[in-house]
C-alpha cells in the first residue's frame, strides 16, 4: 500500500472538506451562543416531578414577547436537568420576560419553580471567548513542544512537533467548518460543549498521530539505509490496523449515541463524531506525509513550478 506516494491526493481531499466550510465560515455561518456573547440562563423545575420534552417548552413559549417589544425568542436553548427540570439559555432578557416565560410554563405544565436566574453580559462572554481561543493555542504549543522533547534524539525532532500541530489545525478547521455550515443550514450555535468537543478531538488525533510517529522512530533505527519515504510508508501500514480499529470502536459508540442519546446531546456528539473521524484521517494521511514533504523540501519544487515563465 503506496499510502505516501498518494499524498497530494489525500491533501487535495482535505482541501475539498476544509475549503466549503471556510466559505460557510466567511458567510457569517459559526453562530457564538450566549455562552460567549452573553445571554441569560435560567433552571426551571416542574412541580410535576417530570421535565417536559424540549420541543414542548419551546413550542409553549413561540409567543413569548422579548423586554417589552414585539420581538419573539429567538436561538433559545432547552436542556433537561435531571428528571424534573430544564436549563433555558437565550438572548439577555429582563425581569418581566422572566416573569412571562414563569407565568405561561407555569400554566401550561401545571406549576414550575424558578431555581436559579442568571445573566451573563457581553463583556464576560468575550472574556470567555478569548480564553477558549487560548485554551486551543496553549494546547497546540504543549502538543508541539511534548512531540518535540519526545522525539528529540531523531534528526529535525522540531519537524515532528509541527507536523502533528499541522494535522490538528487539519481537524480543527473541519470541526469549525462543519459547525458553520450547520449553523447556516439548521441554525446550531457554537457553545461550551462545541469547545469541549474540539479539545476532546485535537487530544484524540495527537494521539493517533503520535503511534504513527513512534513507529516511524523505530523503523528509522531498523532500516537506516532505507529511503525515508519508504520508511514512513511502512510505519503507517504497520499501525493501519490498529488506527482503523481503535477508531471504529469509538466511532460506532458515537454513532448510536447520536441516534438514541436525544436533542441535548445530539449536537456535542455529531461533532465528536466527524472530529473523530477526522483525527483519524489527518494522523493516517496527513501528519506523516507532511514529515515527508518538509524530508523531500518539496515545497521548492512548488516554488521553481510556480515562477517558470509562461510561454508567448
Amino acid at each position: 500500500m503506496n499510502i505516501i506516494g498518494k499524498r497530494y491526493w489525500f491533501f487535495g481531499l482535505s482541501l475539498l472538506i476544509i475549503v466549503p466550510g471556510l466559505i460557510a465560515l466567511a458567510l457569517g455561518g459559526l453562530k457564538p451562543s450566549i455562552d460567549f456573547t452573553g445571554g441569560t440562563m435560567l433552571e426551571i423545575l416542574f412541580n410535576s416531578g417530570k421535565a417536559p420534552a424540549p420541543d414542548q417548552v419551546r413550542a409553549a413559549l413561540a409567543d413569548i414577547t422579548v423586554n417589552s417589544t414585539e420581538a419573539k425568542l429567538e436561538n433559545m436553548q432547552i436542556q433537561t436537568l435531571g428528571a424534573d427540570g430544564i436549563v433555558l439559555r437565550m438572548q439577555q432578557i429582563d425581569q418581566p420576560t422572566i416573569t412571562a416565560i414563569l407565568a405561561k410554563l407555569d400554566e401550561t405544565f401545571n406549576g414550575v419553580t424558578l431555581n436559579m436566574a442568571d445573566n451573563v453580559g457581553a463583556s464576560v462572554g468575550g472574556e470567555v471567548a478569548q480564553r477558549a481561543a487560548g485554551a486551543v493555542a496553549l494546547a497546540a504549543i504543549g502538543i508541539a513542544l511534548y512531540v518535540w522533547f519526545a522525539f528529540r534524539k531523531l534528526p529535525n525532532a522540531s519537524r515532528y512537533g509541527l507536523a502533528a500541530v499541522a494535522s490538528l489545525v487539519h481537524d480543527v478547521l473541519v470541526l469549525i467548518g462543519l459547525e458553520a455550515i450547520l449553523g447556516l443550514i439548521v441554525g446550531w450555535e457554537a457553545d461550551s460543549l462545541f469547545l469541549t468537543a474540539v479539545l476532546t478531538v485535537i487530544g484524540f488525533s495527537v494521539h493517533d498521530t503520535i503511534v504513527v510517529f513512534d513507529r516511524i522512530r523505530e523503523n528509522r533505527v531498523k532500516y537506516r539505509f532505507a529511503p525515508f519515504e519508504r520508511v514512513v510508508n511502512h510505519s503507517i501500514v504497520q499501525t493501519l490496523d490498529r488506527s482503523i480499529n481503535t477508531t471504529l470502536t469509538v466511532l460506532f459508540t458515537l454513532f448510536a449515541l447520536a441516534l438514541f442519546g436525544g436533542v441535548t446531546t445530539q449536537h456535542f456528539i455529531i461533532i465528536l463524531l466527524v472530529g473523530m473521524a477526522s483525527g483519524a484521517y489527518s494522523s493516517i494521511f496527513n501528519a506523516a506525509a507532511i514529515l515527508v514533504v518538509w524530508e523531500n523540501r518539496e515545497w521548492e519544487k512548488w516554488f521553481t513550478f510556480l515562477r517558470r515563465p509562461s510561454k508567448a
